[in-house]
């Protein structure tokens, strides 16, 4: 059980735990307006949760394809104190989005896990699996373009090598990159992560950085006060 501020979650029955990938997604994503919010691959259901703490008029739907953790988020959302706002769809986002294909939404997010373990695979399993990420994204974004509302974002995060890819992908969509944040490690190492808002504006407004650690296990101020409203020890 992982207590945050204003709810708890439980991580039972989830592959994917509560990591600095989610948090940080959850506590950046943002929108002019947004009353309609979908997590797509929700697992804990953390993102949704932060979100629902964020946007208090928000109706939040959230997607996870794994049923036990489908079902681990519902817990979660049915203890907290958004509960009423919170749903959780045990299905894939095709088939979500073949159920409801009707539904816009103001803000869109998802942080998707399946990248990781290729990242790490040698040889031709290697290139294969950027092939499988490169069809992956390609529905995902397909889907995302038709159910994002007109002024609406589609925020996500990926490693800093799937960029240009994902960038690529979505422009064939007609959604563009209106903000882009890269993530470091430390002041002086390389970009490991890259949080990208699109949305139907061609007009890349802000590109800038966010730096987790100012020195070896010492967060660094603009980390801190990002996630204050929901860590208990910040």
């Amino acid at each position: 059980m992982f207590q945050f501020k204003q709810f708890s979650v439980d991580q039972s029955g989830c592959a994917m735990k509560i990591n600095t990938d989610g948090v940080l997604l959850g506590a950046i994503a943002d929108g002019d307006k947004s009353v309609s919010i979908l997590d797509i691959g929700t697992g804990t259901g953390v993102i949704a949760l932060m979100l629902a703490q964020r946007f208090t008029n928000a109706k939040i739907d959230a997607v996870e394809i794994d049923t036990d953790a489908a079902k681990t988020a519902e817990i979660n959302f049915k203890g907290s104190p958004f509960a009423d706002r919170l749903t959780v769809y045990a299905s894939d986002f095709e088939n979500y989005f073949d159920e409801f294909p009707d539904r816009k939404y103001d803000l869109i997010v998802s942080n998707p896990p399946f990248y990781i373990s290729s990242l790490k695979s040698p040889g031709k399993k290697k290139s294969l699996a950027k092939h499988t990420e490169a069809d992956f994204f390609e529905r995902l974004i397909k889907g995302i373009a038709n159910h994002l509302a007109p002024d609406g974002c589609y925020w996500l995060i990926v490693p800093v090598t799937l960029m240009e890819m994902v960038i690529a992908l979505a422009e064939n969509h007609c959604i563009y990159p209106l903000k882009i944040i890269n993530v470091y490690s430390y002041p002086h190492s390389e970009a490991h992560r890259v949080i990208i808002c699109f949305g139907f504006n061609k007009v890349l407004g802000q590109i800038s950085k966010l730096t987790i650690y100012k020195e070896a296990k010492v967060y660094s101020d603009e980390y801190l006060k990002l996630l204050s409203p929901y860590f208990l020890n910040f």
